[in-house]
């Protein structure tokens, strides 16, 4: 009966999950509530969009000054501004009517466009190319529209992201359309195409994470040829694996129901749940196991897999459950999506691993020749685990704690530098070589303006454009931050006025100031007001766009400091610097979040062992022995991630999430083991051997299978999976460490310190 339900609960939830598809968005990387992300919302109309495309015609041979270059670059133009999702306004090359060179002539100042308008292509000459070429260097083109080198054009376009309809952009058929209809159709021998921007990236990591499956079913396989090793039967091989599989097809479908798809940044998150499954199954098949060589039916065996381990089994998933809710405390879209996913793929564990599972396998038909070479196979690999147990012997235990403490205090200095945020330049989810990051490096290289910008707005009261006191104060930020490591190049409000009052002063240099006259300051503002991103039509917005060397979560701190520094010493009455909008800006407020969200998220998580470890065993000795192992191996984990710079980011923290999960269910199967032995009668030392000789193999064999399993993940081409695959297994193996190391000698210590008084309780397990 219960098996008929959940198939057919499974085959209505496939057909579901069949229609789950991969969805990003630019905005749902974007904290909600943050200050950064109120100045980007508040002002997106009248600065420079964060989400941008930038595409580059570079030529291989000679310069982009030849017919042929400003042809291609003119018909690139013309590909993008067709794009769908693009804001033709925003879009911008040498050929666009706004980009504007001022000059000086007899009657003043006077702004024409780079191009004029009556140009095109066809009537490209020498000399016009020549004028062209002159004209983008007085206007100061060279190094923003045009190479330093003059071997390549960019074009620079603003995406958005719901059309007029309400519907989202979907990146990963933008990524194609963007491959098909700008790069294969433009980019032959005589010229390359480079293309960057949030769309480009998000879609390259969506083409890269369809290769997930395939280090995914690796791992499947390798973890079923170990299983198979471990229990030599292909049905206690498939049972685990089937059950595990049945939760993530339920998974997928209550996505698609809930409305969801799957990020392309949080595509691991279904498979780690995966792991997770696999995990307690394999604790599942190991306890039916031993009861089988005991001599029981499978139907007894079952039903004392099903008792044995309901305490332990729903203590480790309802902690890894609270662990994936503690995510929504991460106000960021995508994270809290993130969460949802996985919190709905433990809540399945607990149904297919403790009650699917047993029940399964109470069908199953054993000879007596199996019972018996389980029986043998069991004893020769207690055999070896009773070196390892003597870590439960006093004086053994009182060496293991010391050793534990002293790797805890290095642990946690090491650690303590941790960067929160990204610590390479490009696309960190992708590999150094690939072609986004390879575009992105040959952009940067070539032109002054930053990928990558930070953008501060300077908020003053309405009709403030004759107020010179906020350009003066503007122009002081600007020169303030010009000495900033990691700013690559500024672009202001001041800036330009400095650059018009420079040109309509017949170019004297001297001229290039801060207009003292509100008169000249307003008409020079009103010029400014003609081009985007630089103020709002009543000047009560202005801002300073710090165009950065890279996106580093080091860089961008750097930054922002220097300007917080700034504001804090340079208050005027009536205006107010405000952080920050631009791309760099929503990548700070999101490792801002990240930062202050960790530690209460941790808190949470460990409150909740130690309130289930309490609930279950109303032992003090309980909570610490299945804690503190479990706060050294995450302060390791830290550890590890200094060292492999792998920064502390929304793709990676799930991964330290799951890392407290699969830690505590080490700790939880050893434990209950131990409380069993202890509410039997025997001394702590004998009821660990016994508790370790039990579990040991499987948790064991659990931990390295999942380990060498997810470590497949180092060869796969998105280098944030490759990370998380090192990371996971590093993790898997030193959770696995400290459960069978520092776990029985913290027990063992506790035991001597606060001895015993009264009979020790298990609940939820049968003694035999």
């Amino acid at each position: 009966m219960t098996l008929g339900m959940v198939g057919v609960f499974t085959l209505v939830m496939a057909v579901f999950a069949l229609q789950l598809r991969m969805e990003a968005g630019f905005e749902k990387q974007m904290p909600v509530g943050h200050d950064y992300t109120r100045t980007f919302q508040k002002y997106r109309a009248e600065l420079l969009g964060a989400n941008r495309l930038t595409v580059v015609v570079k030529a291989r041979h000679g310069t982009i000054w030849t017919r042929e270059g400003l042809g291609r670059l003119y018909a690139v133009t013309q590909a993008v501004q067709n794009l769908p999702s693009v804001d033709r306004l925003g879009v911008q090359s040498v050929w666009t009517p706004n980009s504007f060179v001022n000059e000086i002539t007899e009657d003043g100042f006077r702004a024409d466009p780079l191009i004029d308008g009556t140009i095109t292509p066809d009537k490209l000459t020498p000399d016009i190319i020549g004028g062209i070429q002159r004209a983008a260097g007085q206007g100061g083109f060279v190094g923003t529209l045009v190479s330093r080198d003059q071997t390549s054009g960019m074009i620079t376009a603003e995406l958005v992201e719901v059309d007029r309809d309400g519907e989202p952009l979907d990146y990963v058929a933008y990524n194609r359309l963007l491959e098909k209809d700008i790069r294969d159709r433009f980019e032959d021998k005589d010229f390359e195409v480079q293309i960057i921007g949030f769309a480009k990236q998000i879609g390259d990591i969506a083409d890269g994470a369809s290769g997930v499956l395939v280090f995914c079913s690796i791992a499947l396989v390798l973890t079923a040829l170990a299983v198979y090793w471990y229990c030599h039967s292909l049905r206690f091989t498939i049972l685990p694996i089937v059950c595990s599989l049945t939760s993530l097809v339920w998974q997928f479908g209550t996505l698609r129901l809930l409305g969801f798809g799957l990020d392309p940044l949080g595509v691991l998150v279904p498979f780690l749940v995966f792991a997770i499954g696999v995990s307690h199954g394999v604790q599942q098949i190991n306890f039916i196991v031993r009861e089988l060589s005991h001599g029981s039916s499978p139907m007894a065996a079952a039903r004392a897999s099903f008792s044995g381990l309901l305490v332990p089994g729903t203590l480790a998933l309802v902690t890894a459950l609270v662990s994936f809710i503690t995510l929504i405390l991460i106000p960021i879209p995508m994270v809290r999506e993130l969460a949802i996913t996985a919190s709905i793929g433990v809540g399945y564990k607990i149904i297919t691993n403790l009650v699917m599972l047993p029940v399964a396998a109470s069908y199953f038909r054993v000879s007596g020749d199996y019972a018996a070479r389980a029986m043998a196979k069991r004893e020769r690999r207690a055999t070896w685990l009773r070196f390892l147990s003597r870590v439960a012997e006093r004086r053994h235990a009182v060496v293991v704690v010391a050793v534990t403490a002293v790797v805890f205090g290095v642990a946690v200095w090491e650690g303590r530098d941790r960067v929160i945020g990204t610590l390479q330049p490009g696309a960190p989810e992708l590999r150094e070589d690939a072609r986004f990051n390879r575009d992105a490096v040959a952009i940067s290289s070539s032109y002054d303006v930053g990928l990558d910008w930070l953008t501060v707005v300077f908020e003053a009261p309405p009709e403030s454009c004759e107020d010179v006191n906020v350009g003066m104060l503007q122009d002081e930020f600007v020169w303030s931050m010009g000495k900033t490591p990691g700013v690559a190049s500024i672009s202001s409000y001041s800036t330009q006025l400095k650059t018009y009052s420079e040109g309509y002063n017949e170019g004297n240099p001297k001229m290039a100031v801060i207009p003292l006259d509100a008169g000249n300051y307003a008409a020079l503002s009103a010029e400014i007001g003609r081009v985007r991103g630089y103020m709002s039509k009543d000047c009560s917005m202005t801002a300073v766009h710090l165009f950065l060397k890279d996106h580093k979560a080091t860089t961008i701190a750097g930054v922002l400091a220097a300007a917080r520094a700034f504001r804090d010493t340079h208050a005027m009455p009536g205006v107010t610097i405000r952080f920050a909008a631009g791309n760099a800006g929503v990548l700070a407020a999101i490792d801002d979040e990240v930062e202050k969200s960790e530690l209460p998220m941790m808190l949470y998580v460990y409150a909740a062992i130690l309130v289930l470890v309490f609930l279950a065993y109303r032992d003090l000795r309980a909570m610490i022995a299945c804690c503190v192992p479990l706060t050294v191996g995450t302060s390791i984990g830290y550890w590890f991630m200094k060292e492999l710079q792998i920064g502390l980011t929304v793709a990676t923290l799930p991964v330290m999430v799951l890392a407290v999960g699969i830690g505590v269910d080490y700790a939880f199967y050893i434990y209950n083991r131990l409380q069993l032995h202890l509410a039997n009668g025997l001394q702590i030392t004998t009821a660990l051997e016994r508790a370790i000789q039990e579990v040991g193999v499987a948790t064991i064999f659990t931990a390295i299978t999942l380990a060498i399993g997810v470590a497949t993940w180092s060869f796969s081409t998105l280098k944030f999976q490759a990370d998380m695959g090192k990371l996971l297994a590093f993790m898997f193996v030193i959770n696995l460490v400290m459960a069978m190391t520092a776990l029985p000698a913290l027990a063992v210590v506790l035991e001597m310190i606060f001895p015993r008084r009264k009979p020790v309780r298990a609940p939820g397990v049968l003694s035999h």
